[in-house]
């Protein structure tokens, strides 16, 4: 499946159950894994399990494969895997603690400059 059409199918999936602050990376020149990260909030466990549940649903119907979930049981974060497109959905205080936007938009040059000691420390 095309990658813009399954990034729309997952980013409209999360729409339909009010998933907050949707993000999606192009990851395509830090990774040779997969193409985009796409990431949501849900405002507690119940509506973590309906985001990522409905993402599963809404690309299996699409005649898309889901390689993998993981994280249902507790539903502070879950995260699907559907080959070039991984979607994490995470509730707030778990967002803003792993902060995977700033991890998945820096590239390696960037990363490795922020680690370096400033001049004269």
């Amino acid at each position: 499946m095309d990658i813009r059409k399954l990034q729309k199918i997952v980013v409209s999936a999360l729409e339909d159950i009010k998933g907050k602050d949707i993000e999606v990376i192009n990851t395509t020149k830090l990774t040779s894994m997969f193409d985009r990260v796409i990431i949501a909030t849900g405002d507690s466990n119940r509506q973590v399990k309906a985001l990522a549940n409905n993402v599963v649903v809404k690309v299996k119907e699409a005649g898309g494969e889901i390689i993998s979930t993981e994280g249902e049981d507790a539903g502070e974060w879950v995260l699907v895997d559907i080959g070039d497109v991984v979607v994490h959905v995470m509730q707030p205080a778990v967002r803003a603690h792993y902060n995977l936007e700033e991890l998945w938009q820096l590239t390696p040059a960037q990363r490795r400059k922020l680690a370096e000691p400033a001049a004269g420390e």
